[in-house]
């Protein structure tokens, strides 16, 4: 007769910051997999699929450049159009935007795999933000066909422009750390993160240049780090518009403490997250 023992496995995130950031190397193939699958399905169930990601932007570009460039009359910057300051705004924000949407929401909406098996759950706004790269990567061939049709070249900034990119990661990981974590024990935030994009867009230089921003507030403008981002994809991409250096040193320092808070505070309560969601 054997005698059978009962024992209860406890699987935990890593006690120590060393063990983590173990934890998310050793779980890498978790990340593919999930970015891969977010990948595959955003357009599974839709007509015209990755053409999409360049409808959006190009019809975004088309209404703004009609508001602000024909009827506003608002000034372009250097000798680009205006459609290309446009557009050169809207891809880092629909980065940003689309980005901040589905990292939100990642959690929740995995909800059957978070409470089941552990991982480290930062992997999951993580790959959200791939989808918006590989939307980005998409959306980038509109600049192209315009900046020739347009027969505006970029100069040497754009060799910058790897360092642009990293710092709109850095912008979009940051908040969609807190708001992936705030989601699951305050649910209100599905419908605060739509507003919270929508009223970013009008407080963003996309459809108009920072250079309007009168000097006495422009440390405060640049409190919103997505304006420096935009500034530097405009200034990589178009070649003659103007960098406001200390807004970029804003931006770049704002940016680091929403990662910074985010990635603490995300830990802080990571634990719990199978217990409320």
């Amino acid at each position: 007769m054997h005698d059978y023992s009962t024992q209860e496995t406890f699987i935990r995130a890593g006690q120590k910051e060393k063990d983590y950031w173990r934890d998310l190397w050793r779980y890498r193939e978790l990340f593919q997999m999930l970015a891969w699958r977010d990948v595959s399905v955003r357009y599974k169930q839709t007509v015209i699929g990755v053409a999409w990601a360049v409808i959006r932007p190009l019809l975004t570009m088309i209404i703004f450049t009609v508001i602000f460039g024909r009827v506003a009359r608002l000034p372009t910057e250097g000798t680009a159009p205006y459609a290309l300051l446009v557009l050169a705004g809207m891809l880092p924000w629909q980065f940003f935007s689309t980005a901040l949407s589905d990292a939100s929401n990642s959690l929740v909406s995995n909800a059957n795999l978070v409470t089941k098996v552990y991982f480290p759950r930062s992997i999951m706004p993580a790959s959200a933000l791939i989808v918006s790269l590989v939307d980005l990567a998409i959306s980038m061939s509109i600049a192209v066909i315009l900046m020739v049709w347009y027969q505006h070249a970029p100069g040497w900034s754009l060799a910058v422009f790897p360092v642009y990119l990293l710092l709109a990661v850095m912008a979009g990981l940051g908040p969609s750390l807190w708001l992936s974590a705030l989601t699951v024990k305050y649910r209100d935030f599905r419908y605060v993160v739509p507003f919270m994009v929508q009223f970013g867009l009008y407080v963003s230089p996309v459809g108009f240049s920072s250079s309007v921003v009168p000097e006495a507030w422009r440390p405060l403008f640049y409190l919103n780090p997505m304006a420096a981002v935009i500034d530097g994809f405009r200034w990589t991409m178009l070649g003659d518009t103007a960098l406001y250096l200390p807004g970029q040193m804003i931006g770049f320092v704002v940016s680091f403490m929403f990662l910074f808070t985010g990635m603490r505070y995300f830990r802080s309560v990571e634990r719990g997250f199978a217990d409320v969601i």
